[in-house]
């Protein structure tokens, strides 16, 4: 079902366990990426588990507008796509394209190494701290890349190859990252990245780039080394599943005490998160196929939480959470450390009942960037509250996901807008809540 335009409102009754199966396809912090890889090769690449989200969506246009000829597969979440002719843009259909989506940043080095040049529009995406775009352009100049900012967005080209550079993060940012592996494959010479980002959806992309005939080695220190290579192929890849939306769902079988069976969930990607679950005091169940979340009765535990950079406690994990967060008896401490605005959201779970209280200070951790620079970046949590039904906004993907959650565990009935965010990150999710049992509807139109 797509939502859009009139259909941007939700009503939820809430007040009723979720329960039944879901399924989780391929990452969002992967697959759009591994389509943006497929742009190096010289022939076909086949990506498989791909989920119908708007920023797959995004991409597959762009690729298009390209010259990318991309077409469905033979199993259903399946993508050919052949960069046999890659072409340059229209830079109004690009700017029409990409919208809101931060994704075509990443097109930068593979159109330099196919075309030469390459445009991007200035960018959108989650309001939920810095992304310092600045960054990108600086990593790419160190490549040798020339930028010119235009009235429409930055232009960029390569007179000659681009080579391999030292580059050192000043934090493992992801987005940066992805930019330095997209753009040092066919560099020439060498490339050293350090203080790299080491999230599972980096080493699919680490993988997805290895079977197109990249040579990248991840050492233990978070330093990454791409020897460059004068041409790639295809690839043939089904992406890792999206545990970000898995342990949405995890959180929403907490919230609603519900159950749910999420089939493509997987233990190694989510351990730091099923440990934390089962701190708090809900349960799990592992399978070959996925993982089951229940609460199981009694009262939730209060914690303390501090969100990290992979290995650590991810922060698309800590908005849903903190809803199950306002059922659980106690004081729970939740220290921010990645983005500096994603605590905003509990603003509107006050307003349905939650005590939320946020602090300039560093709260429960160790010391983070944010410590001397004025930003609300933790926050306590008073529970248990009786969440009530309210009129509710929608701030951002994981933020918009959480309120839906509230309002499912809240008596009464919310108007969620803004749900058409939702749809960047978590495919079919209207259908998913129906086949679990939620009571929403779009105005006018019973779904369940």
């Amino acid at each position: 079902m797509t939502v859009n335009g009139s259909d941007d409102v939700l009503l939820v009754h809430g007040g009723t366990p979720l329960e039944g199966e879901i399924r989780v396809r391929g990452a969002k912090n992967l697959v759009p990426k591994a389509m943006v890889a497929a742009l190096l090769g010289s022939s076909p690449s086949r990506l498989r588990n791909v989920p119908d989200i708007r920023d797959v969506r995004v991409v597959r246009g762009l690729l298009q507008l390209h010259g990318v000829t991309v077409r469905p597969g033979e199993e259903p979440g399946e993508l050919v796509m052949d960069p046999s002719h890659v072409e340059s843009a229209n830079v109004a259909d690009i700017d029409a394209h990409a919208g809101s989506s931060r994704i075509p940043i990443l097109f930068c080095g593979p159109l330099l190494h196919r075309l030469g040049h390459a445009f991007i529009p200035g960018l959108g995406g989650c309001d939920i701290g810095g992304r310092p775009i600045d960054f990108h352009f600086e990593v790419l100049r160190q490549f040798g890349a020339r930028i010119e900012k235009r009235a429409d967005g930055q232009y960029l080209e390569a007179p000659q190859r681009l080579r391999g550079t030292k580059i050192r993060l000043p934090y493992p940012s992801v987005g940066a990252t992805e930019q330095v592996l997209l753009t040092a494959v066919l560099a020439e010479g060498v490339t050293e990245l350090s203080n790299a980002a080491v999230e599972p959806e980096i080493e699919d992309l680490i993988c997805v780039l290895q079977k197109m005939g990249a040579i990248i080695a991840m050492d233990t220190d978070r330093t990454i080394r791409v020897t460059g290579v004068d041409s790639l192929g295809g690839y043939n890849h089904r992406a890792l599943p999206d545990r970000l939306e898995a342990a949405s769902w995890a959180s929403a079988a907490l919230a609603t005490e519900g159950n749910i069976y999420v089939r493509g969930a997987q233990q190694r990607s989510m351990m730091t998160f099923l440990n934390t679950y089962r701190k708090v005091g809900g349960a799990f169940e592992i399978d070959d196929q996925g993982i089951r979340f229940w609460h199981p009765g009694g009262q939730l535990k209060s914690i303390a939480l501090e969100t990290d950079v992979h290995p650590g406690f991810q922060t698309d994990w800590q908005q849903p959470l903190v809803v199950a967060l306002t059922q659980a008896t106690g004081l729970s401490i939740i220290h921010e450390t990645v983005y500096e605005s994603r605590l905003g959201f509990t603003s509107a779970l006050n307003q349905m009942g939650a005590h939320i209280q946020l602090y300039r200070e560093c709260l429960g951790g160790s010391d983070c960037r944010f410590g001397q620079r004025n930003f609300l970046h933790s926050a306590v949590v008073s529970g248990p509250t009786k969440l009530q039904g309210a009129d509710l906004v929608i701030p951002d993907l994981r933020g918009g996901f959480s309120y839906l959650i509230a309002a499912l565990a809240a008596q009464g009935t919310s108007r969620v807008h803004g749900i058409d965010l939702i749809n960047r990150g978590y495919e079919n999710f209207m259908e998913k809540l129906v086949e679990l049992g939620a009571k929403v509807e779009l105005p006018g139109k019973a779904l369940g």
